[in-house]
């Protein structure tokens, strides 16, 4: 592409670079001159302007935008997303439904390095996103680049980017109470409201003593797709009672702990086939914490293991609170 001030005669067929006011309307940037545009910035007095010109083997930017996001998501259908029109070189990957964004991070990465004219940015690895969320949106900068380069980035990122939605419809949710523990209608509509964000419905709630028996019972009989479990008083130990009760009704426990804060106290497990997520007490907040990160992950089919749940610590530091009793930030004496 050719770039630069070209004396007015010129400009016929070139892409204005930058926009021009002339008389009571703007020509804008990125349009193609025509003669009637040339003629208007003649008697607005201009004798040059600034302009792109396509080479041989240019592709032109809305061209160019359209076919990488055509080959990042060949199939939007089966990748939960929505492809818009392209528009000033650029295209946004829209979610079609909750779910979580899944990248192909390296290949992005390699897709990023073709060509400086040639962008995508994205949310980070599976990020929950609700319907009509952008998860990545690819924008060629220049008014065009060389259309080998497009070829390129779209061999190195077809696929790239898809949405995994929600794999599993129902969740149940067993609390324990404590005497005068906290009360029980705060955290419930906060979960609920969590369910509901992903597609799910909160099938069933159980209120039980925090008791590992009581709780051991509770867990062979609620209903749901995915159990979570929010205790009375606080689960400090793999031996607390959650944890016991889990294995108590034969289920197994993967990981006691997390490295985000909020979301310290969160475990994670199995029975019966059935996802079982200890939630953190923050979980009571609608707040991010570290349990929305691995209930969406768990929701959506993306394999969450023990290594998984450690990585979360880099990133995992998601917001600082005032008013904890213990702030992070120690004071000096």
């Amino acid at each position: 592409m050719k770039f630069g001030s070209v004396p007015l005669p010129q400009a016929e067929g070139a892409i204005l670079a930058h926009s021009v006011q002339v008389g009571d309307r703007k020509l804008r940037k990125g349009i193609t001159l025509t003669v009637e545009h040339v003629d208007a910035l003649a008697q607005a007095g201009e004798i040059e302007v600034t302009v792109a010109r396509l080479e041989p083997g240019d592709c032109h930017e809305n061209e160019a935008a359209q076919r990488l996001a055509d080959s990042l998501v060949p199939d939007p259908a089966r990748a939960n997303l929505r492809i818009t029109d392209a528009f000033t070189g650029r295209v946004n990957l829209l979610a079609d439904g909750p779910g979580v964004a899944v990248l192909d991070i390296d290949a992005l990465r390699q897709f990023n390095l073709v060509n400086p004219m040639i962008t995508i940015a994205t949310v980070p690895q599976y990020q929950q996103m609700s319907v009509g969320g952008m998860v990545a949106t690819i924008k060629v900068i220049s008014y065009a680049v060389p259309g080998a380069d497009v070829m390129h980035a779209a061999r190195l990122a077809k696929g790239a980017v898809r949405l995994a939605a929600p794999a599993r419809q129902t969740a149940g949710l067993i609390v324990t109470e404590i005497p005068g523990g906290p009360g029980h209608d705060k955290g419930i509509a906060a979960i609920r409201a969590r369910v509901e964000a992903l597609g799910m419905t909160l099938a069933d709630t159980k209120i039980v003593p925090h008791k590992l028996d009581a709780l051991a019972a509770a867990l062979t009989e609620i209903n749901g797709e995915v159990t979570m479990i929010l205790t009375g008083s606080a689960t400090s130990d793999e031996n607390d009672v959650a944890p016991s009760a889990v294995r108590a009704a034969g289920g197994v426990v993967d990981r006691f702990g997390m490295p985000v804060d909020p979301g310290n106290l969160l475990f994670l497990g199995a029975l019966k086939g059935r996802p079982v997520i200890g939630l953190p007490g923050c979980a009571r907040s609608p707040a991010l914490n570290g349990a929305d990160w691995v209930l969406s992950r768990v929701v959506c089919g993306v394999e969450t293991t023990a290594d998984d749940i450690a990585a979360m610590g880099v990133g995992g530091l998601l917001k600082e609170i005032p008013t904890r009793p213990q702030p992070r930030a120690g004071r000096r004496k």
